[in-house]
């Protein structure tokens, strides 16, 4: 693979850590500044909002500036965000870094995206896709039980010095092995934000909102299914957590494998499929840990394969207005998280249950792949209609 993509998707990684990494340090954090856990918990959520808000609206912005030079300036507002993070006096102060973090954070991974399309061949473009998303993956993956480790370690401080450092060197591996990247075809902001009226990726979007839904309608309340379900300590609890991680930072890569052999359009519907499958038999494996262990293995690969086949699909479907669709894409991936978290607990709340989840889970799967469905026929018939006239 080529060397500039793995620089970018280390990058993503770096950018990552922040949005989930205070999870698993939110009663440090309250502690610390004098709130409530959940006041704290708002640092994840204005993250998501911001995140989810942000990315498409500074792609428009910034449409004109060279893209090598906006991935290191927008880097270096990411370096400033955590700086200011580590020395937050008071939680006023902290929010406002997040909302720095957030934004710059957003703009850096849909930038990672374009730029990764630009400097690959086609043939190649899922697969080298599948990397940036395996970077995205991991960190918010393995954001929370590292942010739990450093914590315990050094203070909840200390792990953004430690995202500082690593930005510092993303920008100076950047600066040195990526060329110029030029910007490309650009247009104004009224006709990007009427790109939203292309049907067919409009449903790609929403496809991508309710499978990330549907999987967080179960991952953001794992614990307790754990502990509910097989009655495992906490010490297993970090273990089957430590194995879905790894699996879910291999899923992008198997997904942009599979979209390069298979084509984007049928690796989309072949993953949703079994994505769902994986979600509604998740219970039924719980009376023995080896065969749970492997349904939640290719639950984690399957959660993260679907998005290097959807920014490819989405690419081949409109080349023109591609930068904002790839942004509006991880937007939508932002909203499902949050949407799939408040039906988590609203299941939770009204069935004092958490293994009616994956049910839950599945079921909003399957509205995803409905979704998918609709907009593959879309361009289908757009075909057709290109072929007959």
């Amino acid at each position: 693979m080529d060397v500039r993509v793995l620089l970018l998707a280390i990058s993503a990684i770096t950018v990552g850590l922040v949005e989930l990494v205070v999870g698993g340090i939110l009663p440090v954090i309250a502690d610390d500044l004098n709130v409530s856990i959940a006041t704290a918990g708002q640092l994840i959520t204005i993250f998501a909002l911001v995140f989810a808000v942000a990315g498409p609206v500074l792609l428009s912005l910034t449409a004109k500036v060279e893209r090598k030079k906006l991935y290191l300036i927008t880097l270096i507002v990411f370096l400033i965000g955590n700086i200011l993070t580590y020395f937050s006096p008071t939680f006023g102060l902290m929010m406002a870094a997040r909302v720095v973090t957030a934004a710059s954070a957003a703009l850096v991974i849909v930038l990672a995206l374009t730029i990764t399309v630009r400097i690959v061949a086609p043939k190649v473009r899922a697969k080298a896709l599948g990397y940036i998303y395996m970077g995205i993956s991991s960190s918010l993956v393995l954001g929370v039980p590292t942010g739990i480790v450093v914590t315990n370690a050094f203070g909840w401080r200390s792990v953004f010095l430690g995202i500082s450092v690593l930005t510092i060197g993303s920008i100076v591996l950047i600066a040195n092995f990526l060329e110029k990247i030029p910007t490309g075809q650009v247009q104004p902001l009224s006709a990007q934000i009427k790109a939203l009226a292309n049907k067919k990726i409009f449903f790609a979007h929403l496809a991508t909102m309710f499978m990330l839904a549907g999987h967080y309608t179960v991952y953001a309340y794992f614990t307790p299914f754990l502990e509910t379900t097989m009655q495992l300590s906490p010490y297993w609890i970090s273990v089957f957590y430590f194995l879905f991680g790894l699996s879910a930072v291999g899923g992008g890569v198997f997904g942009g494998g599979l979209a390069s052999r298979l084509g984007s359009k049928k690796s989309i519907l072949i993953i949703l499929g079994a994505f769902a499958v994986s979600l509604f038999a998740l219970p039924y494996s719980t009376f023995s840990i080896p065969l749970f262990i492997v349904f939640m293995m290719v639950w984690g690969g399957l959660s993260w394969a679907l998005a290097p086949a959807q920014q490819d699909y989405i690419i081949q479907s409109d080349p023109v207005s591609s930068d904002i669709h790839q942004s509006f894409n991880n937007s939508a991936l932002q909203v499902g998280i949050a949407l799939g978290s408040g039906v988590g607990g609203i299941v939770f709340s009204q069935t004092g249950s958490v293994t009616m989840m994956p049910t839950v889970g599945g079921s909003i799967v399957i509205i995803a792949f409905i979704f998918a469905a609709i907009s593959l026929k879309m361009v289908v018939q757009k075909r057709s209609q290109q072929v007959g006239s």
